[in-house]
């Protein structure tokens, strides 16, 4: 698969997902009259719905990470080269921007824009190690490729609401949405230690999934040898 298609599809999910995401809670913020439950209950269905679905169609072709933090997990692993990698995350970031842009055409909203919407603090950071560290450990240890829509997909559906941070877990997505002053937005100022906290939640779940999955496979491995070697004797 060439690059530059690769390169596309990760441009096209980005900027799909971001839209959705942005576009949902700003529906979900006008419909909710005020119950912010409902709102993120609504926000959470799209975003969940999008995601499996956009995984699920890309996958095939660029991988579908949409999420520089999942691209240098793999780029560490060997599965992309740094150069390809670089290409990638500026293709996630510029795609989640246009999706921002999207969104805001969509409602008929003022673009560009600068969110006010306050997110720091110790418990927030925590909250996107968290849920990255959760989101790579979902990518390293699923076994077969149809797991991984729904699987991540229900990951970042659960982080929603057991993080105190709602689970952004994307650094591509966390600047787009520091551009959007809307129910979906982050303050330009809180970005970089959100970014900080993925990265270091990345990092920490690719050693612990090195140790864990890489193990698994290779107990696995034995065990499928042992078998093939039982059958001969049998035969």
């Amino acid at each position: 698969m060439s690059l530059v298609r690769r390169l596309g599809a990760e441009g096209i999910g980005s900027l799909l997902l971001a839209a959705a995401v942005i576009g949902s809670g700003v529906m979900a913020e006008r419909l909710a009259n005020g119950n912010m439950a409902v709102a993120l209950l609504a926000n959470t269905a799209a975003t969940v719905a999008v995601l499996a679905v956009l995984i699920a169609l890309l996958a095939p072709i660029s991988g579908a990470h949409f999420n520089p933090a999942v691209t240098l997990v793999e780029t560490l692993r060997g599965r992309l080269p740094w150069r390809a990698a670089v290409s990638y995350g500026a293709v996630q970031v510029l795609g989640c921007c246009l999706g921002a842009a999207l969104a805001h055409v969509m409602f008929a909203l003022p673009w560009p824009q600068f969110s006010a919407h306050a997110r720091t603090g110790t418990g927030q950071w925590l909250a996107e190690a968290v849920a990255t560290s959760g989101l790579v450990l979902v990518v390293l240890g699923h076994r077969k490729p149809r797991d991984a829509p729904w699987m991540i997909a229900a990951w970042i559906g659960a982080a929603y609401w057991f993080t105190s941070s709602t689970s952004f877990a994307n650094p591509a997505i966390t600047i787009a949405r520091s551009l959007s002053d809307t129910f979906a937005g982050i303050r330009p100022a809180d970005v970089p230690a959100f970014i900080a906290a993925q990265l270091a939640g990345a990092l920490i779940a690719l050693g612990v999934g090195q140790r864990l999955f890489d193990s698994a496979d290779a107990l696995s491995a034995k065990a499928d040898l042992r078998e093939g070697i039982n059958h001969e004797v049998r035969s």
